[in-house]
């Protein structure tokens, strides 16, 4: 097993393509794109924000006090188009504000003034600015109300039965945690990459470029030969793994967190708890991967295989998005999901439950395990030499 192993070791080393693939750009392609996508949210999220809101306002004389309240928060007013539902559809502007000839009219009455705020909620972009709209105007009504109630002798608290206080208890940890959320899918596709081609090649490949035979001919059972091979294919898929959270925590480094009032609690103490919670999903993505490589009669037809497995990792992580569910035991016992549930955890800054950490890797070292004796089965089947390309 030990020969087979070193032999699949350097093999692969040998293969520039293999280590630029596996050991290079396999681990620096989850940071770089994470990082990219982080900085670039921001900075966008931040820009619109900072900069100055355009405004286009139908019947802007019908309301000119309000107008006026809006020019002094800095709103830009500009002309409104001919026909606003048709520019907002045209995307020429976010969002646009009308007030009718009845507007007036019911200001002076004392009741409540209609206007319309004209926008299309399903493009994301446009959120910000309508956002903005909704608390200017917002303000200006509170600031309004309570002048009227004061003119009538009444007290503005009156209004407020209930004085309504949101204690947040959300540390920047927590809160960069949730930035963090898409880590583990990147961890969880790192090792699964990494391990890809060594599958495919120790497999596939050899019985394509029928080198196979003879090493299965050796007096050796099937099952050393199978686990020398796996064991290779679970180092390349560990290696990956290290790289890439060392990569991590470096990217991490460079995101302006600290201008969202947010920490990633991301540094090497983190990754080596993420290291040990994954590291039995490298011998499982091995395991998995071998087997689909041993049906496969040639190296391309593998690679089509491992473009479904790939989907694997991400269905936890999918899940954990669509539903956002408390952490509880039960999620610790199933692999992959645990992973998630737990790094999750851990980029929050919370604090480690070794019964779980216990389970996850118990759990997953099992399912794993099971996969490889699986692996191993095929390796005694006269099919696995035999079959044509």
């Amino acid at each position: 097993m030990k020969a087979v192993f070193t032999k699949e070791l350097l093999d692969n080393f040998r293969d520039r393509r293999v280590v630029i693939n596996t050991l290079i750009l396999g681990p620096l392609m989850g940071p770089v794109i994470f990082a990219l996508m982080i900085s670039f949210m921001t900075r966008q999220a931040t820009e619109r924000m900072e900069a100055p809101l355009e405004l286009p306002v139908v019947g802007a004389e019908h309301a000119a006090e309000l107008v006026g309240f809006l020019e002094r928060q800095g709103v830009e007013i500009l002309d409104a188009p001919d026909d606003p539902e048709q520019a907002v559809r045209d995307e020429e502007y976010e969002v646009i504000l009308r007030f009718g000839p009845e507007f007036g009219e019911h200001w002076r009455e004392g009741r409540p003034a209609p206007l319309e705020i004209i926008t299309d909620q399903s493009r994301r972009y446009a959120g910000a600015s309508v956002s903005r709209v909704r608390g200017y105007l917002n303000a200006w009504t509170t600031q309004i109300s309570q002048a009227r109630l004061q003119l009538r002798g009444v007290h503005p608290e009156l209004t407020r039965p209930v004085h309504i206080q949101v204690t947040d208890l959300s540390t920047p940890e927590s809160r960069g945690g949730m930035l963090l959320a898409f880590l583990p899918y990147f961890i969880l596709i790192t090792v699964f990459m990494g391990s890809m081609h060594m599958a495919i090649d120790t497999t596939a490949g050899e019985r394509e470029r029928k080198s196979l035979e003879p090493l299965l001919i050796n007096p050796l059972p099937r099952w050393q030969i199978m686990a020398g091979k796996l064991a290779a294919t679970t180092f390349f898929a560990m290696a990956t793994l290290g790289l890439g959270l060392i990569a991590f925590v470096y990217a991490m480094g460079f995101l302006p967190v600290a201008d969202m009032d947010m920490a990633l609690n991301l540094d090497f103490r983190v990754a080596a708890w993420a290291f040990l919670l994954v590291a039995p999903a490298a011998l499982l993505a091995a395991a998995l991967l071998t087997i689909l490589a041993s049906f496969a009669k040639s190296f391309r037809e593998a690679q089509s295989y491992m473009g479904m497995v790939i989907i694997v990792p991400m269905i936890p992580s999918l899940w954990m998005l669509v539903d956002p569910a408390r952490a509880e035991s039960w999620m610790t016992l199933v692999p992959l999901l645990s992973q998630n549930v737990l790094i999750l955890e851990l980029v929050r800054g919370e604090p480690i439950n070794l019964v779980w950490v216990g389970l996850s890797l118990l759990s997953t070292t099992a399912l794993a395990l099971a996969l490889a004796l699986i692996a191993g089965t095929l390796y005694n089947r006269p099919r696995l030499i035999f079959t044509s390309a």
